[in-house]
């Protein structure tokens, strides 16, 4: 049954407020979560812009600290909001917009990756894509300013991560590249495009390989040479990345060392599956003898899409019926190659209406064309359901209790990611990852996942390397993966790079994962005999997304 409708309170007009800000200053996040009405422009990516959003999060952070909840959602939401917007003032104060830059998560890639979500079924569609297009090169400008005043204020992002970047604006600008492809290809779902449309998007999208070209430019004759030669961004730094992440304060040395250990048990777990695979084997030879099976191996990306949509569908389908209450708005889930081959697979959520569903997107690097199902099996549990999709999509169902802050932008890494590894387990549980190839495939990615956590926090703290070699640094890290992850080295390679340049977030799975564990054994502690999974997990993913602070304290009331 459709709960009733909740009577906005003023915390609520606050958070909605602060939605229609934050769609006004970064259009790209509005697009991000469905708000299309600032789809044709760009946000302000000059220092001018920076501090006009610093001044927008204090004058909506001394709005929520007059007011008083009225009721539990209320409590919950100034909390976490308030929670987002000083951390948001902290960061900046850190400078830490002057040296965003890296290979995954930075202006150099969502400027350009806001194409991906844009509708395109209309003329009127491709006719915002070209204003948007044409609006490039002066966000491209504003950015190349901020990264220079970066590096006038000494605040530079690693010299690695502005080599790797390079190298990325070079494949999307080439002949063959997303820009040239994107306006190439552009229709609408029925009929052409105006022959003077045509021409607007091939100039707007040459102007737009222009000003990447610009960017790279900049990047490789002043940034390049002022660019810091350490990868590490230090403790100060990165313990604000890492509340960023996880909207919670760890203890980053304690973490360290159980990351070592949940390592060590997620190794000797992968050891006894490996022997039911194959009697006696070692984990790589289990996984050599898995890669041979040409029975669980997909070709090409078409392969690898039709099979994640299948399995997918069957999983929505099947827990529908048996373990969880999912409404059907969120029944549909698309599974998408992405247009870019940068490395990673990723969930977008639904529109507010869901005109747009929930997504799962793999961006599958050049020259990977075959896929393992056994290794895979387990993501598509964690990007679909039970994970991100469940999670997120019902957060934006549930419109009748949550104001749009709640359902669209609230939450953290730590929460979202957190959530995915935990479900990741429950479907092992359930029986779905009952056979060792699939489960040992399921180890491989947790194993990964907290090999990240020593290695995240290794690197960036400066840490002994645990062979007491030396401080860890990349060559190390490289090599640290390398022995603790199954993947192609093409992979590996992007990891590492996406971990040294986007500090604080890998760890986020999986000690979200372990916050997760302990808040539910929190409350199966609390609750005793009268403590039920089922309720536990639709009362925690119908608060939304939230930091994991504020999750445990609004489950423990």
């Amino acid at each position: 049954m459709t709960e009733p409708a909740r009577v906005p309170t003023p915390i609520d007009a606050i958070a909605e407020e602060w939605v229609d800000t934050v769609s006004e200053l970064a259009p790209t996040l509005a697009t991000y979560i469905g708000r299309f009405e600032h789809n044709g422009r760009f946000g302000d990516y000059s220092p001018e812009g920076a501090d006009r959003y610093a001044d927008a999060a204090r004058t909506a952070l001394a709005k929520l600290d007059a007011v008083s909840p009225v009721d539990p959602i209320d409590q919950v939401t100034k909390e976490d909001l308030g929670r987002e917007l000083r951390l948001d003032l902290e960061l900046h104060e850190a400078g830490a917009h002057l040296r965003d830059l890296n290979v995954i998560a930075s202006p150099a890639q969502d400027i350009r990756s806001v194409f991906d979500l844009m509708p395109t079924e209309t003329v009127d569609d491709w006719s915002v894509i070209a204003a948007r297009l044409g609006a490039l090169p002066k966000a491209m400008e504003g950015y190349i300013e901020t990264l220079r005043a970066g590096i006038e204020a000494g605040t530079t992002p690693a010299r690695r991560q502005v080599t790797e970047v390079i190298a990325q604006i070079e494949r999307y600008t080439a002949d063959n590249g997303f820009f040239a492809d994107f306006a190439g290809d552009a229709a609408p779902a029925e009929g052409q495009l105006p022959a003077s449309l045509a021409r607007e998007l091939s100039d707007c999208a040459g102007a737009a390989r222009v000003a990447y070209d610009a960017l790279a430019s900049f990047l490789s004759a002043e940034l390049a040479p002022a660019a810091s030669e350490e990868d590490a961004v230090g403790r100060e730094l990165y313990a604000l990345h890492s509340r960023r992440f996880l909207g919670a304060t760890i203890d980053l040395d304690e973490t360290y060392d159980w990351g070592v250990e949940e390592l060590a048990r997620m190794v000797a777990e992968q050891e006894s599956i490996a022997k039911e695979i194959l009697p006696g084997a070692s984990v790589e030879e289990a996984v050599a003898f898995l890669e041979q099976d040409e029975e669980r191996k997909l070709h090409g990306t078409k392969a690898l899409q039709e099979w994640m949509q299948a399995t997918s569908d069957r999983a929505i389908e099947e827990l529908g019926r048996t373990h969880f209450d999912i409404p059907d708005p969120i029944r549909r889930l698309e599974c998408m190659i992405a247009p870019t081959q940068e490395g990673g697979i990723y969930y977008t959520g639904p529109t507010d209406d869901f005109s747009r569903p929930g997504r799962m997107w793999w961006s599958v690097p050049e020259g990977v064309d075959s896929f393992d199902t056994w290794r895979e099996l387990t993501t598509v549990y964690h990007e679909g359901v039970p994970g991100h999709h469940l999670q997120i999509a019902q957060a934006v169902h549930n419109r009748a209790q949550l104001n749009s802050w709640r359902r669209l932008l609230a939450g953290t890494s730590g929460h979202a990611e957190g959530w995915a590894l935990y479900a990741e387990r429950l479907m092992a549980e359930l029986g779905y990852l009952d056979d060792p190839a699939d489960r040992l495939g399921m180890l491989d990615g947790q194993r990964m996942r907290a090999a990240r956590v020593v290695l995240d926090i290794g690197v960036h703290l400066r840490k002994p390397r645990l062979d007491g070699s030396g401080t860890w640094d990349h060559d190390y890290a490289l090599e640290f993966m390398r022995r603790n992850v199954n993947m192609p080295d093409a992979f590996i390679q992007f990891e590492v790079n996406r971990y040294l340049g986007w500090p604080g977030q890998a760890p986020a799975y999986k000690v979200g994962e372990r916050l997760w564990q302990q808040i539910r054994d929190d409350a199966r502690q609390a609750q005793g005999s009268d403590f039920s999974i089922k309720d536990f997990h639709k009362r925690a993913l119908d608060i939304g997304g939230v930091g994991l602070d504020t999750l445990r304290s609004a489950l423990a009331s």
